[in-house]
């Protein structure tokens, strides 16, 4: 038989384990993961702690998500320096057979005209481990890797720097 103590914090353990499911985030705790940049470096959660990190998840053929990169750059520029770290995750295939296929010649071209850092999830393994269903889409890690915050899907009228400006004081 469950004490009080022990139902209330079961309680407390499903209501959070709800709380996650409902915002569609699958990853509780700090995220580990590792990704290849198209400079030819990986980046691994390890060695962004410390940091808050923005995720843009994105595709290179989805014109919102050109419109995100424009954001994007401008966080980036915004914070430079306070300790929050930028990337754009493109959710491209790099199997040539495939028709999303994208090379990181074309992605290197993107972040040139773009002035961002892209990383690759090919894959989706870490979009789908941060429950990501849409690009574009964003997760904020906070200094120990958490997920603190995301927003799924982008509004081509609202002003995203300012969404995410707001989010980023309070992490800060």
């Amino acid at each position: 038989m469950l004490t009080v103590t022990r139902k209330v914090a079961a309680l407390a353990l499903l209501i959070s384990v709800l709380a996650i499911s409902s915002l569609g985030l699958t990853q509780t705790g700090p995220v580990e993961f590792s990704l290849h940049a198209i400079d030819g470096d990986n980046v691994t959660s390890q060695g962004v702690r410390g940091e808050v990190v923005v995720l843009a998840f994105g595709a290179s053929w989805l014109p919102l998500s050109r419109n995100q990169m424009e954001s994007v750059k401008k966080l980036a520029d915004q914070y430079a320096g306070r300790g929050v770290t930028v990337y754009w995750v493109s959710v491209d295939s790099d199997n040539m057979k495939s028709k999303n296929f994208v090379s990181d010649d074309q992605l290197r071209d993107l972040a040139r005209k773009y002035k961002v850092t892209i990383l690759r999830d090919p894959d989706g393994a870490l979009s789908r481990k941060m429950g990501v269903d849409q690009v574009p889409s964003i997760v904020i890690l906070d200094k120990q890797g958490n997920i603190a915050g995301s927003i799924g899907g982008m509004d081509p009228n609202a002003n995203l720097t300012t969404q995410l400006s707001a989010r980023l004081d309070k992490i800060l």
